[in-house]
């Protein structure tokens, strides 16, 4: 008889202890975690930049500001990897869609073919959520110059499948407009994220909740001050 009345006081003990020990493991979780990587020399920010989107609004570097965002390069003909790309990122839009400062952005690299209404037409056919994704277009100086800030290539090419050459990769950008990574097993940054493969989506996804993370630390960090 005593040892059942153990028993049950051990198991309520249990119970009224749990919501404590969840909380100490969710706020660990929370605290501790590697930093993601920041990428270029010290100081290194997207540059102010301004294109139009698939609304033929103006889109400037200023309706990114204090947000976490995506970036990527395609054009609307692209024979090859343009609409994998596309499909990933909206699978990242999808996974992050309770996260409405999660933006996106997609430069086209032929800005003589993909007017506006062009753009409008790809991003319905992919289905993407336009609320906090642009497709932009603009001069094709400007959107090959901001490619390099973003580490990528972009580029002309006749011999390149639809005559554009173009990185398949995605860029994280943190809300300070900088480059931002996971890091490997090594201690290397990998610096961006390859938008035809479904572990490098992943990594993504999983990198950006860590941003998401150093900022919530951030801000715990300047309330209890």
């Amino acid at each position: 008889m005593a040892f059942t009345t153990f028993k049950k006081w051990i198991g309520l003990l249990a119970i009224l202890a749990l919501p404590g020990i969840i909380y100490y493991y969710v706020t660990k979780a929370e605290n501790h975690f590697m930093p993601l990587a920041t990428i270029g020399v010290e100081g290194h920010v997207i540059p102010a930049f301004s294109f139009i989107n698939q609304q033929n609004d103006t889109i400037t570097n200023t309706d990114y500001d204090g947000s976490i965002y995506v970036a990527n390069f395609f054009f609307t003909n692209c024979p090859t990897i343009c609409p994998i790309m596309t499909n990933k990122m909206k699978y990242v839009q999808d996974k992050l869609s309770v996260y409405p400062n999660i933006k996106f952005l997609s430069h086209t690299v032929d800005p003589e073919n993909d007017s506006p209404v062009k753009l409008l037409e790809y991003a319905r056919s992919m289905q993407a959520d336009l609320s906090n994704w642009n497709f932009v277009t603009g001069s094709k100086d400007e959107i090959y110059k901001i490619a390099a800030s973003y580490f990528v290539n972009a580029v002309k090419d006749e011999l390149a499948p639809g005559g554009f050459l173009h990185s398949e990769n995605f860029i994280l950008v943190d809300k300070q407009g900088r480059v931002r990574s996971g890091i490997d097993i090594n201690g290397n940054p990998y610096g961006a994220y390859d938008g035809t493969s479904d572990k490098d989506i992943k990594t993504l996804i999983k990198d950006i909740r860590v941003l998401m993370a150093e900022y919530k630390q951030k801000e715990n960090q300047n309330e209890n001050q």
